[in-house]
């Protein structure tokens, strides 16, 4: 029996070192990420800036715990909070915590309105962790299978029906907030319109519900602004965030603002590790290298450019069904299930995944270059080339 659990499916390799964009295992093949350790390096691997803050924090301070304060914490938070135009931040290790904290506001939320059996309306085919409350909230039936049973206060709704999401929340008076991704990350890709998203907020405010955006996939530059919604003319009430925030150091961020910010009070929530120092020191090199080398704007414009090229070469390819995301969150979606693109790409020094059966899921680096982008459009266009 093998000393690690049995929970991966883990293709055949083991890499060793990194640097920008690209990989090398234990036999010395280098391989080009498309992955960024799903959404995590956006930084790219081994980023300049991301190594010195660790090794310096490391050799000072790594952990003392949220009974005291911390310095490189607040540094982070105040840096969030100024990128983001929210009010405050709570510190967790992983987007699942994140999540955790947000579902807490809005169940607090709605008691603090006389609500003792609060609703949250979430979405099909949703993907928020892998936690009891964010697995009862993710809508991938066979996530949960065998995990029964799962905790009420959730009701499903299909993604991007407004109609039906009215109905909904207009129905049951114990709705409290509504959670949903801008991008479903897990989802295949699905990309939620701008109008979409504004009537979720108008919504929001004509029942006093709290409007919760998972962006733990979407944020930190992603999708071609610091987070998401700011290509839009809305303020979320909570917003959640991890992967690409600490580029490979496990933190996550649960932001509140307006009537969310002050729901939490002391003894209502926490986490040993949330926020250490080690941790923020590694997320503030982060966001400090996204904003100062405007890495938000290169998303946009190299999602662009991918998208624009992709199209090109699979516009008439008979597997060919769309293009879905947005900046550097690209979904290929074909007609036909390709997991077995995943190993194919691997033999061609390429790493990207499958999601949702048919979509090919891309998130390079933030830092990726053009001849990087074009040697990765080229093998996608091969791999689909080859099933046909």
């Amino acid at each position: 029996m093998q000393a690690i659990m049995n929970t991966y499916g883990r293709l055949p390799v083991t890499f060793t070192s990194g640097n920008g964009c690209w990989l090398t295992d234990n036999e010395g093949r280098r391989y080009l990420d498309a992955l960024s350790g799903i959404a995590v390096c956006g930084l790219g691997h081994a980023h300049p800036a991301v190594t010195s803050a660790i090794c310096e924090q490391a050799g000072q301070l790594v952990h003392t715990s949220n009974l005291y304060g911390i310095t490189r914490q607040q540094e982070l938070a105040n840096s969030l909070v100024r990128v983001s135009g929210m009010s405050n931040v709570f510190f967790s290790n992983s987007g699942a915590e994140a999540n955790e904290a947000a579902i807490k506001i809005a169940r607090k939320y709605g008691h603090q309105k006389g609500i003792h059996e609060p609703i949250i309306l979430v979405m099909t085919q949703a993907f928020h962790g892998r936690t009891m409350a964010t697995l009862t909230a993710t809508g991938n039936v066979k996530a949960q299978e065998g995990f029964g049973p799962l905790l009420s206060g959730f009701i499903r709704v299909p993604f991007k029906d407004i109609d039906t999401l009215h109905a909904v929340a207009k129905s049951n008076p114990n709705v409290v907030a509504i959670m949903l991704e801008p991008v479903q990350g897990e989802g295949g890709l699905a990309t939620a319109s701008a109008e979409y998203l504004e009537q979720v907020r108008a919504l929001c405010d004509e029942r006093d519900l709290l409007m919760i955006l998972d962006e733990v996939q979407t944020g930190n530059g992603r999708t071609g602004t610091y987070f998401c919604y700011q290509q839009f003319n809305f303020m979320p009430d909570v917003v959640t965030t991890a992967k690409g925030l600490g580029n490979g150091v496990p933190i996550g961020a649960c932001l509140a603002h307006g009537r969310a910010a002050d729901i939490l009070q002391p003894g209502n929530h926490g986490s040993t590790y949330g926020g250490n120092p080690l941790a923020c020191a590694a997320a503030n090199a982060v966001v400090n290298t996204i904003v100062n080398d405007n890495l938000c704007e290169r998303a946009s414009t190299m999602g662009d450019y991918i998208r624009q090229s992709l199209h090109q070469h699979l516009s008439e390819h008979p597997l060919f069904v769309e293009l879905r995301g947005r900046g550097l969150m690209i979904g290929v979606v074909l007609s036909i299930d390709c997991p077995q693109l995943m190993a194919l790409a691997l033999n061609k020094g390429l790493l990207l995944n499958v999601t949702a059966g048919k979509v090919i899921r891309l998130l390079p680096p933030l830092i990726i270059n053009e001849s990087e982008a074009d040697q990765m459009i080229t093998t996608v266009v091969e791999l689909i080339n080859e099933l046909t």
